[in-house]
């Protein structure tokens, strides 16, 4: 059974990250086992890392006080680890 849901459609950015290769592989495969772009394995891991991570919800919690682009990263932060 597969940890992730089948993509839905919503707003992205780009992001360029270096992954070691066995990593990699792994993300391509379980992309392909979920018949899911890597991307969407990626960013639905991270949703589950940031709802699961209780320290990272307090620390998000107590920096959430600041202005700007900061507060909007830090709102959709919040919104996803509070995601079901």
């Amino acid at each position: 059974m597969a940890l992730l849901k089948a993509p839905t459609k919503h707003k992205t950015t780009s992001l360029q990250v270096r992954l070691e290769e066995d990593v990699r592989v792994s993300l391509n495969k379980y992309a392909q086992f979920i018949d899911a772009t890597p991307s969407y394995v990626v960013s639905e891991a991270l949703k589950l890392l940031f709802k699961r991570d209780q320290e990272f919800k307090r620390w998000l919690g107590q920096h959430a006080k600041s202005g700007g682009q900061v507060q909007n990263e830090e709102a959709a932060l919040a919104k996803a680890a509070s995601q079901t």
